[in-house]
C-alpha cells in the first residue's frame, strides 16, 4: 500500500477538538494549530472497514469483549513489545486517563500521596487533585538538552510524603523521553523498597525511534510486574482515540481485584462499540502504515530540528526519543512565560501546548506535535521565523537607539565640559 502523509485533510466542522474549538481558547480560524495529540492523517482503510460493517447495519447496542479481541491485542503486545500477556490481566477502559483515576481510587486514599515527574502531561495532575490526593513532584532533571530523573530526590519524596502510588509516563510527554532499562531497573527498585505500586502510562509505546528501545515495566522482573499496573491503547498510534478504547494490564491478581471493585463502584465502563472494532482492525493489519508513517514522523522531526537550528538559533530542540511532540527550550528568547506564549500565538498565529501547561518545570518551552502533513509543518515553522525576526530586529533596533542617544548624551557632555 501508499500511504500518502503528505495529502492535507481539512478537519474542520467535524467536532474535531484541535480544529473547531479554537475559540474556546482565544485562537482563531487563521491559527495553526499544532497542540493536542493527535494527528492529521486518515486511518488505515481495514479500520474504515471494519466500523462500515458496523454502520451498515445500522443499530449500535450494548457490546461484549470475543477472545478474538483479547488475543488480537496479545499478539500485538507480544510480538511488538515483547510483552506476554494473559486474558485475566485485562482491563478495557474508554481511555487511559479515565483508567489512570480509577488506579487513583483503588490503590489510595483520600489525602494520600501520589508521585509524578515533572514536567508531565497535565491530566495526571487532574486525575490526583480532583480525587483528594496528594500530589508530590519529582522533577526530571534537565541539562544539556536531555532529560534525567533525579533518584535521591525521587526516594527522599516518596519517603517523607509516604507515596503510595507511582504514576509514570513512559515514552514521556511532554519531553519525548524513552526510559532506559536501567533507569526503569533503579526506579522500581525504589519503588518496591517503600511499597509504592506503579502506574505505567505507555500510550506512546509504539512512537519510539533508533537508537531508543521501550521497554515495557512489567518485563523487567517478576517482583516489578507484580507492582505495577500497565496502561496502552492503540488511540495514538492508530489515531482512534475518539473511539475510546484502551487496556490495561494488571498482572498481580489482588491489584487486579481492587482495580475491579473500584471499576464496579463507577457503573459500567463500557467501551465504545466502534472502539472495539477498530482496535481489532488497527492491530490485525495496521502494522505496514505504522511503519511508514513512523518513518514520516522521523523526517517532520529532522526538518524541525533543521530549521530551528538553521533560522532560530535562540530555540534548542529537545530531540524526541519518542512520541510524535517536540518539546522545544526557549528561555534564551529572554522573553517571560507569558509573553513567550503570547508570541507564538499572537506574533506567530501558531496553536502550541505552552510549556507551563504541565506544570512549572515547562515554563520557557513549548510542544509541537508534528503528526502533520510537511506542508502545514513548513508554514507553521516558517511563520515561527517570520515573528523571531521582527522580535530580535525590534531588540536590536532599540538597543541600537539608546546605544545611539547614550553617545549623543556623552558628546553634548563632551561639549558643554
Amino acid at each position: 500500500m501508499i500511504y500518502d502523509f503528505d495529502k492535507v485533510i481539512d478537519r474542520h466542522n467535524t467536532n474535531s477538538l484541535k480544529y473547531d474549538f479554537y475559540e474556546d481558547s482565544g485562537y482563531t480560524v487563521d491559527h495553526i494549530p499544532l497542540w493536542v495529540a493527535d494527528m492529521d492523517f486518515p486511518v488505515i482503510e481495514e479500520i474504515k472497514s471494519a466500523i462500515s460493517r458496523i454502520n451498515a447495519v445500522g443499530i449500535y447496542g450494548y457490546t461484549g469483549i470475543s477472545d478474538s479481541y483479547y488475543d488480537i491485542v496479545a499478539e500485538w503486545m507480544y510480538r511488538y513489545h515483547n510483552f506476554k500477556v494473559e486474558k485475566d490481566w485485562f482491563c478495557i477502559t474508554p481511555g487511559v486517563v479515565y483508567a489512570l483515576s480509577v488506579a487513583v481510587c483503588a490503590y489510595t486514599q483520600p489525602g494520600e500521596s501520589v508521585i509524578v515527574q515533572t514536567p508531565v502531561y497535565s491530566p495526571f495532575y487532574g486525575v490526583i487533585n480532583n480525587n483528594k490526593r496528594k500530589l508530590v513532584r519529582n522533577p526530571l532533571v534537565y541539562k544539556n538538552g536531555s532529560y534525567y530523573v533525579d533518584y535521591v530526590d525521587f526516594e527522599n519524596k516518596i519517603v517523607e510524603n509516604d507515596v503510595k502510588l507511582f504514576i509514570m509516563c513512559n515514552p514521556h510527554n511532554p519531553v519525548g523521553k524513552v526510559f532506559t532499562k536501567e533507569e526503569l531497573i533503579r526506579m522500581c527498585h525504589i519503588c518496591c523498597k517503600h511499597g509504592v505500586i506503579i502506574v505505567s502510562d505507555e500510550i506512546h509505546s509504539d512512537f519510539v525511534y533508533a537508537p531508543h528501545k521501550h521497554t515495557v515495566l512489567a518485563n523487567l522482573n517478576s517482583n516489578f510486574e507484580q507492582s505495577c499496573v500497565i496502561c496502552t491503547s492503540p488511540g495514538k498510534t492508530f489515531n482512534i482515540t475518539g473511539l475510546k478504547a484502551s487496556n490495561i494490564f494488571i498482572p498481580n491478581p489482588e491489584l487486579k481485584k481492587l482495580y475491579d471493585e473500584e471499576m464496579a463502584k463507577r457503573g459500567p465502563g463500557l467501551v465504545n462499540t466502534l472502539g472495539i472494532a477498530a482496535c481489532v482492525a488497527a492491530y490485525r493489519y495496521g502494522r505496514p502504515w505504522l511503519n511508514k508513517l513512523l518513518k514520516y514522523l522521523q523526517g517532520n522531526i529532522e526538518y524541525v530540528t533543521d530549521f530551528i537550528n538553521l533560522n532560530l538559533p535562540k530555540i534548542k530542540v529537545v530531540q524526541p526519543q519518542g512520541t510524535f511532540l517536540v518539546w522545544i527550550d526557549c528561555m534564551e528568547m529572554g522573553l517571560e512565560n507569558s509573553k513567550l506564549n503570547n508570541f507564538f500565538k499572537d506574533e506567530a498565529k501558531i496553536w502550541l501546548s505552552p510549556g507551563d501547561k504541565y506544570g512549572p518545570e515547562g515554563e520557557g518551552f513549548q510542544r509541537i506535535n508534528i503528526a502533520t502533513s510537511r506542508s502545514i509543518l513548513e508554514k507553521a515553522m516558517n511563520r515561527i521565523k517570520t515573528a523571531y525576526d521582527v522580535l530580535f530586529y525590534e531588540r536590536k533596533a532599540n538597543s541600537d537607539d539608546k546605544e545611539t542617544d547614550n553617545q549623543s548624551a556623552e558628546n553634548l557632555d563632551n561639549e558643554v565640559q
